[in-house]
């Protein structure tokens, strides 16, 4: 099943793995390049490649290296990719991912600036190509006009991305980066429109993914969430599983593209539990890809039982251009050197090698 052909509503898959996004600092004044294309040309054997965050607005920029998607460099950047993958075959949206609070002001352009829901500082520090590690930078809580730029920026962004040749877009609500910033009750102190209760604190997601979808389309459009999620300060809070049905409910009249749900466990966060997936899987009208430590084994048997409709796997893809053969056949994988995860240059990156 895991390698059989995928049709829903609004994808049609070779198969049912998907590529996850995953931050690999390749884009050299955050605009895609020639060894971008190559990376992602080599692993469009994947049904469905979802790229590495890419932000909407130079202000999401808070990574040394991550790629933009708001200037014509960036959609000819990005063109060379989607040209390398569809030549292969392959399908590929761009997962939209402004970092709000999670940033250096080293990291951003000029005249960009960092910003959350408040002006909370997120604890701990980021690596800057500049001075090294340095602390997060406090963030300017965005005020009304501040929220609906940002949203204006994802438009345009997903304009740029069907421009640039993506088969479609992802918001990434996840991982604690803004969307979430707004969903999470510990992080999220604001008592407006936006603030102090679950349905405000949803408004953000819903109004980003409402205007998406009014721009580019439905089936264009993707979500990836991860309650009980840790990273960047987010964290459980009793009313999370309610909040999460109702937004997911909300995200389902929309007729989304997809659902996709991590689960980090595998890295050693609390296990989203298996009835709420059931019941956030209840919840959505449309396709529901799970990611989270599956391998080729724990991937069929979590689609024969009806888990999800695709999986996401991440990491595996880093070492191994060729995952999908790979998994076929049961043959060995490379191992990940993990020094090389957000280092410059084609090391770690474009010379694992392929099955022979």
């Amino acid at each position: 099943m895991l390698f059989d052909s995928y049709s829903g509503r609004a994808l049609k898959l070779k198969n049912h793995l998907v590529m996850s996004p995953m931050t690999r600092s390749r884009a050299e004044g955050n605009t895609p390049n020639a060894l971008m294309a190559e990376y992602y040309g080599q692993r469009a054997s994947a049904g469905l490649i979802i790229t590495e965050g890419t932000s909407p607005s130079p202000n999401g920029l808070g990574y040394t290296r991550i790629p933009g998607l708001y200037n014509a460099a960036q959609v000819a950047g990005w063109k060379q990719v989607t040209s390398a993958v569809h030549a292969k075959g392959g399908k590929i949206f761009v997962q939209l991912m402004h970092t709000g609070r999670v940033g250096a002001a080293v990291n951003l352009p000029a005249g960009a600036e960092v910003l959350g829901p408040t002006d909370a500082l997120l604890p701990g520090e980021i690596y800057t190509d500049a001075k090294g590690m340095q602390p997060h930078t406090a963030p300017r809580a965005m005020t009304q006009a501040d929220i609906e730029h940002a949203i204006a920026e994802y438009v345009n962004a997903a304009k740029l991305a069907v421009e640039a040749g993506f088969d479609g877009i992802e918001l990434h609500g996840a991982n604690g980066y803004l969307i979430e910033q707004f969903l999470n009750a510990n992080v999220n102190q604001r008592n407006d429109a936006y603030g102090g209760s679950a349905e405000k604190r949803n408004r953000f997601a819903l109004d980003i993914a409402r205007a998406c979808v009014a721009a580019i389309g439905a089936d264009k459009v993707g979500i990836r969430l991860s309650p009980y999620g840790v990273f960047n300060g987010t964290g459980h809070y009793p009313e999370q599983d309610a909040q999460y049905l109702a937004l997911v409910k909300e995200l389902s009249a929309l007729k989304l593209a997809y659902l996709h749900v991590l689960d980090h466990s595998a890295m050693g966060t609390p296990q989203v539990p298996a009835d709420f997936k059931a019941k956030l899987r209840a919840a959505f009208d449309g396709t529901f890809i799970i990611a989270g430590g599956f391998d080729a084994t724990s991937g069929e048997q979590a689609l024969n039982d009806g888990v999800g409709d695709l999986i996401g796997y991440g990491r595996p893809f880093i070492s191994n251009p060729d995952l999908v053969a790979r998994y076929q056949r049961g043959a060995a994988l490379n191992a990940a050197d993990a020094n090389t995860f957000y280092t410059p240059g084609a090391k770690g990156y474009t010379d694992y090698p392929a099955l022979a």
